[in-house]
């Protein structure tokens, strides 16, 4: 893979060439013997090196023009705390890594969970060198790889599926911290009807523990997706993270319909705001669901981690995902 050279760099670069050439022409104006017959001559290094500056001009002035046109007037009042991101399911369920880079850097999404299962392909088998490139290009970009959207669960009363659950959990961890991520995502999916709610999310919870040492024995977090039938009810991801009891285990809050379930979003919220590693948000223009409160309450707390759009498929996605950081910074009262 070609390695770019950091826009910074090149701007740099181009500038400190204008100012030389800028120099030498000064010389020659000052010293127009230099170019009359019979006069100074220049050398061949001297003619390479006017002519090098020359093109070097050409070459920044192409660079300052573009630089300018992307300079743009803001009315942002401050930046925000929090970081805007994007889950890969669904609007970017079929992109690759260079477009999922490309689009977000074009709506100033910062950051980008890529959900398993999706056309990134990041997945359990890359070799290692496939993982260093992975890793490399998001380096090489504004967008962070902040964690890998997992499905793993934890509810089976299989004892030996479920091992076999914690183990390809494992393997996940590994492969997010070949590629640079922080994290990963999993989630509790459903209570079996034949076991008791108590002992499942007993189970749950021990389960993460477990996954919560060996995530932080590799450098990762456990974020817990507040999801599924009859587990996405926030006392009850309260009750999973309080038996994981584990500080590299967390919530990832989802932004559902039973937060305002029981005694209310208010206090579904405070269950779980000491403990809210990441956020996933739906289409922020829907009215069931008190978004503004969410990021007003996010902010409050101090919360400086990424809220993650998870929003459906769009044929201008790039616009939709302007449109999304406007709001976001709108509801925080920042545009």
């Amino acid at each position: 893979m070609e390695i770019s050279t950091p826009k910074s760099d090149r701007l740099l670069e181009a500038l400190t060439r204008l100012i030389s050439c800028f120099l030498l022409e000064r010389e020659l104006i000052a010293k127009p013997n230099m170019l009359k017959a019979g006069g100074m001559k220049i050398n061949r290094r001297q003619f390479l090196k006017a002519t090098s500056l020359s093109m070097g001009a050409l070459s920044l002035a192409e660079v300052s023009a573009r630089a300018a046109a992307a300079v743009q007037p803001s009315f942002v009042t401050r930046p925000p705390t929090m970081h805007m991101g994007l889950v890969t399911y669904n609007l970017a369920e079929a992109w690759d890594i260079p477009t999922i880079i490309k689009n977000c850097e074009a709506a100033q999404f910062e950051g980008v969970e890529l959900r398993t299962g999706h056309g990134h392909k990041v997945e359990v088998n890359l070799s290692p060198e496939q993982r260093r490139e992975v890793k490399k290009q998001f380096q090489d970009s504004k967008v962070q790889l902040m964690g890998l959207g997992s499905t793993f669960e934890y509810h089976t009363p299989d004892q030996a599926k479920l091992r076999q659950e914690i183990e390809a959990t494992q393997q996940y961890i590994l492969l997010a911290q070949d590629v640079g991520a922080s994290g990963i995502k999993v989630r509790p999916n459903a209570l079996p009807k034949e076991v008791p709610p108590e002992k499942t999310l007993d189970q749950i919870g021990l389960a993460l523990r477990e996954l919560g040492d060996f995530a932080r024995d590799h450098g990762q977090v456990i974020r817990l997706e507040v999801h599924g039938t009859g587990t996405a009810f926030p006392p009850r991801i309260r009750t999973i993270l309080d038996t994981a009891n584990h500080p590299n285990v967390g919530a990832c809050w989802n932004s559902n319909a039973s937060d305002l379930d029981g005694e209310g979003w208010d206090y579904n919220f405070n269950l779980l705001k000491d403990k809210i590693f990441s956020v996933h948000m739906r289409d922020l223009f829907l009215e069931d669901y008190p978004f503004r409160k969410l990021l007003t309450r996010l902010n409050e707390i101090k919360f400086t981690g990424f809220c993650l759009a998870e929003i459906p498929a769009s044929a201008d996605p790039v616009r939709v995902m302007r449109y999304y950081r406007a709001l976001w910074l709108a509801y925080q009262g920042l545009l």
